[in-house]
C-alpha cells in the first residue's frame, strides 16, 4: 500500500450549483491510501500503519486533488495550438486539416500521442474525451499510449466523407469497417472507451451520420462526440446542407446521435428550444472558454444552459484552446 500525505481536496457536488462547504471535502493534513493503483481511502496521519511493506510519500505543503477531466480536446492538434485564425472555418482550412494529414504516418501518430498524453499528465489531467484523426492508425497509437499509462480515455476515429481535403476523406463503408475494428480492439479494454466521432455535420453526409447512428444503437455503451453550434457561419452552412432539418441540433437528433452518452462541443449559439431539447434527450455540452475566445466564436451562456437543465463539462479544446491546463481554463 502507498500512502501520500498532504492537503487533500475533493468535491462532493458541483460547487457552481451547491453553495457552501457541503460541495467539497478539504483536509489540511491527511493521507491518501492507494492500493493496486486505486484510491482505497483517506486516513489521518495518526492512523498510518507502522509495519513494513508500505510506501510513504510525504507531500506536505502540496495540494492533492483527483485528476482533472477534459471533456473535449484534439490529440492531433498539438502543433497548431495558438495558430492565428480569424474564424473557425478559416482556422480549420489553414492549420488544422494540413496538420491532421500528417497522422497517416503511424510513426508520427505514435510520437504525437506520447507527447500529448505526457502534457495532459503534466497538467494534472487523467481523463479526457479526445479527437484523434480520420486515420485508423492515429486511434490505435492513441489508445496504445493511453493504456500504457493506465489513463481513463475516450476517443474514436474522426469521420469525414465530404467538405474536407482528399487525404482526410473517408466513405461510409470504410468508416463503418474502421469503427467496428477499433471498437472490437479497444472499447472497454482496461480504462478505455470508444466514442463515435463524426467531426461535425458539415463534413459528414446524411448517409455517414445515419451509419454512426446505427452503430450508436447497436453498441449502447459507446460514447459519441462531435461539434455543435460553435460559429454562426457554420450554422448557416448546416442549414444549407441539411434543409430538411429544423436546426443544427435536429441534424444529430434525426440520425440518432443525441443521448446520455453524447458530448457536443461548444454549443454557443443554440436556441432556447434547442437547449431544452438537448437537455430532455440527455446530451451534454462541452464548454470550451479559451477556444471560444481565441477563434472568435463567441461566449457560451453557462447560466442559461444550467437553467435549461443541460449537463455541462469543461474543456480545453487544444489546439483551438490555448493551454492544456484545466486550471488555466477555469480561470
Amino acid at each position: 500500500m502507498r500512502f501520500v500525505r498532504g492537503s487533500i481536496l475533493h468535491f462532493l457536488a458541483d460547487p457552481g450549483e451547491t453553495a457552501g462547504p457541503s460541495a467539497w471535502d478539504y483536509r489540511e493534513d491527511a493521507c491518501l491510501a492507494v492500493e493496486d493503483g486505486r484510491v482505497a481511502g483517506i486516513l489521518r496521519p495518526d492512523e498510518l500503519p507502522t509495519g513494513g511493506g508500505h510506501i510513504f510519500d510525504d507531500r506536505r505543503g502540496k495540494l492533492i486533488l483527483p485528476g482533472f477531466v477534459d471533456t473535449h480536446i484534439h490529440s492531433a492538434q498539438v502543433d497548431v495550438i495558438a495558430s492565428y485564425g480569424a474564424q473557425l472555418l478559416d482556422w480549420l482550412e489553414r492549420y488544422t486539416f494540413p496538420e491532421e494529414g500528417r497522422f497517416a504516418n503511424p510513426a508520427h501518430a505514435a510520437e504525437a500521442a506520447e507527447f500529448f498524453l505526457a502534457e495532459l499528465l503534466r497538467n494534472g489531467t487523467t481523463t479526457a474525451s479526445v479527437f484523434p484523426t480520420v486515420h485508423k492508425q492515429s486511434v490505435d497509437a492513441f489508445f496504445a499510449a493511453a493504456r500504457k499509462r493506465r489513463m481513463r480515455m475516450q476517443a474514436g476515429k474522426v469521420m469525414m466523407d465530404r467538405n474536407c481535403p482528399e487525404p482526410l476523406r473517408d466513405d461510409v463503408a470504410t468508416a463503418e469497417a474502421d469503427n467496428r475494428a477499433l471498437i472490437a480492439r479497444w472499447h472497454g479494454r482496461d480504462r478505455l472507451t470508444y466514442a463515435l466521432t463524426p467531426r461535425f455535420a458539415p463534413t459528414s453526409t446524411a448517409a455517414q451520420l445515419a451509419m454512426a447512428g446505427r452503430l450508436f444503437r447497436e453498441f449502447p455503451d459507446l460514447g459519441m462526440q462531435t461539434h455543435l453550434a460553435e460559429n454562426k457561419d457554420e450554422i448557416r452552412w448546416v442549414h444549407e446542407l441539411f434543409p430538411e432539418a429544423e436546426g443544427y441540433l435536429d441534424v444529430y437528433v434525426r440520425h440518432g446521435l443525441v443521448g446520455p452518452r453524447a458530448i457536443f462541443a461548444h454549443c454557443i449559439h443554440l436556441t432556447d428550444a434547442e437547449l431544452a431539447r438537448m437537455a430532455a434527450l440527455g446530451g451534454a455540452a462541452s464548454f470550451c472558454p479559451t477556444s471560444n475566445l481565441f477563434i472568435g466564436s463567441g461566449l457560451f451562456g453557462l447560466a442559461r444552459a444550467r437553467r435549461a437543465g443541460l449537463r455541462v463539462g469543461l474543456a480545453t479544446d487544444v489546439g483551438g484552446g490555448t493551454s492544456y491546463s484545466m486550471l488555466r481554463t477555469m480561470a
